[in-house]
């Protein structure tokens, strides 16, 4: 698979940047969907991680989920008060709810829930079965879509499993 379309794609935030080749790492190796995320406290990363559901044999281990594992373990404490995550997609309730208990104070995502159905995935199935995402505007905002949009291209134009 070739980086280099990876290293060319633009984003506006150099955070975002990183959760993009995170996502890619991942989808190279086949751990499972386009999904990076890192998160960041005052300008430093304190954890990354990718979509880990198909190596990992785990449903819940999404980029968002793994980033705040790594995190946390790197801190060494479970509280990220304090802290935002960069994440390539808008995250699913599972992730949603992961980054309210760890107490992240913000979520920036690339590409929307309807997005994330453009490519397979269910995002938008299971959230309208549990929430108006109106009600947590002021804690999500979305950011460098198109880049994201660019890795979802990338995902989508090489051999993967859907799930």
């Amino acid at each position: 698979m070739n980086k280099e379309a990876i290293v060319n794609i633009h984003t506006e935030d150099p955070f975002m940047k990183v959760a993009i080749e995170e996502a890619f790492d991942g989808i190279s190796q086949g751990h499972g969907g386009p999904f990076g995320a890192v998160v960041v406290r005052d300008g430093k990363i304190l954890g990354k991680g990718h979509n880990r559901v198909l190596v990992d044999h785990d449903p819940t281990c999404h980029g968002e989920v793994s980033a705040i594992r790594n995190a946390c373990k790197n801190e060494g404490n479970h509280d990220l008060s304090g802290s935002v995550i960069y994440t390539t997609g808008e995250p699913c309730p599972m992730c949603l709810f992961a980054c309210i208990w760890a107490n992240i104070e913000k979520i920036y995502y690339g590409c929307t829930i309807e997005d994330n159905a453009l490519i397979g995935f269910r995002d938008e199935e299971m959230s309208t079965m549990i929430l108006s995402r109106d009600q947590i505007k002021d804690f999500e905002e979305c950011v460098d879509r198109d880049a994201c949009l660019k890795l979802f291209d990338v995902y989508l134009a090489i051999e993967h499993q859907t799930y």
